[in-house]
C-alpha cells in the first residue's frame, strides 16, 4: 500500500486528547481517523450521504474492521488518511484506508460494509447506480456535470439549493432570495451522478461589457470539493464567450479567499447586504 494508491484523502492533525503519556496516538483512534476518511470519500463522490442514500434506497453498515500497525503517529503529526474501494460484491463493499505521515505508511485499515435496508438492517444488493458511481470515481472520472441554461430549464434545482443555503442555513429572508432578475440571468447548476444538484450560481448583464455573478451556493455536505469553483469558472467562461470585459460580484466576507483564488480582487470597503457582511470584487477578463 502506497500513498499513490489513493485518490481520496482526509488530512488531520493529531490532537492532545488522542495521545498517551508518551505522546503516541492511542490505538483505537486510528479507526476514528478511517471513519473520518470514509465520510470524505462520500463527499468526494459528490454524494450527500443522508439524501443520497435515501435516493438509493438503503444505507451502508460496517460489518468488519481490521487494523495493521506499522509505526506510530505522534502528537502534532499531520496525517493524510487515504480511502479507496477495492471490491464491490453483491451486497458488500470493501474499503482500504492508509494512514500516512508524508508518504510513510503508519497504519493500514480494512473495512467491510454491507448495503442494507435502514428499517430492518437486512442486506440488499448494492444499487447499480452506487456501484457505477464508485467505479467511475476509482477510475479517475469526474463526479459532477455542469449544466448552463435559462431559468425555465434550471430554475427548479437552483431554487432548491439557494433556499437550502441562503434561507434555511443563513437565515436570509426568502423575499430577498428569489427576484425578477432570475428570469433574464444565465444559470449554472452542477449535478452529481444521481442527478442531484450540488452547486449553483447565476450570471447577469450589468451593462456593455460588464457581467455580474451572484447567488453562488453549494450543498453543505459536499463543500470543499471544488464544485463551487466549477460553477464559478463556468460562469466566467460564459461571460468571456459573450464578450464581457469585466466580471463583478458581491462576496460574503467568509468566502473572500475562495474568490481571490479564482482571480477576483476586492474593491472598496466592506458593507452589509441581507444582514451579512460582504465585499465587492472584480476580475478583468482577457
Amino acid at each position: 500500500m502506497t500513498y499513490q494508491d489513493f485518490r481520496c484523502f482526509h488530512r488531520l492533525r493529531v490532537r492532545w486528547a488522542e495521545v498517551d503519556i508518551q505522546k503516541i496516538v492511542f490505538n483505537a483512534h486510528y479507526l476514528t481517523y478511517a471513519d473520518c476518511a470514509m465520510t470524505e470519500y462520500w463527499r468526494a463522490l459528490a454524494l450527500p450521504y443522508e439524501a443520497g442514500m435515501r435516493q438509493l434506497g438503503g444505507e451502508v453498515y460496517l460489518k468488519k474492521a481490521s487494523v495493521e500497525y506499522h509505526a506510530s503517529a505522534r502528537l502534532d503529526d499531520w496525517l493524510d488518511v487515504g480511502m479507496r474501494c477495492v471490491r464491490i460484491g453483491e451486497s458488500s463493499m470493501a474499503f482500504e484506508a492508509g494512514i500516512f505521515t508524508g508518504e510513510r505508511l503508519l497504519v493500514s485499515v480494512e473495512l467491510l460494509y454491507v448495503f442494507a435496508d435502514p428499517a430492518t438492517q437486512t442486506k440488499r444488493p448494492v444499487p447499480p447506480a452506487l456501484r457505477a458511481m464508485v467505479e467511475h470515481f476509482e477510475a479517475g472520472g469526474e463526479m459532477v456535470e455542469l449544466r448552463v441554461g435559462d431559468w425555465a430549464t434550471l430554475g427548479h434545482d437552483a431554487t432548491q439549493l439557494r433556499v437550502e443555503v441562503f434561507v434555511r442555513e443563513q437565515g436570509i429572508d426568502p423575499a430577498l432570495e428569489i427576484d425578477a432578475q432570475d428570469a433574464t440571468a444565465l444559470h449554472a447548476v452542477a449535478y452529481n451522478r444521481l442527478g442531484m444538484p450540488m452547486a449553483t450560481g447565476r450570471l447577469l448583464h450589468d451593462g456593455p461589457g460588464l457581467a455580474r455573478i451572484g447567488r453562488m451556493a453549494v450543498d453543505r455536505s459536499v463543500r470543499g470539493q471544488r464544485w463551487g469553483r466549477m460553477v464559478l469558472d463556468g460562469l466566467v467562461q460564459a461571460a468571456q464567450e459573450r464578450g464581457d470585459r469585466e466580471v463583478t460580484l458581491h462576496a460574503q466576507c467568509s468566502a473572500e479567499g475562495f474568490y481571490r483564488r479564482a482571480g477576483f480582487a476586492p474593491q472598496g470597503e466592506r458593507f452589509e447586504e441581507a444582514g451579512i457582511t460582504h465585499i465587492a470584487m472584480h476580475r478583468v477578463l482577457g
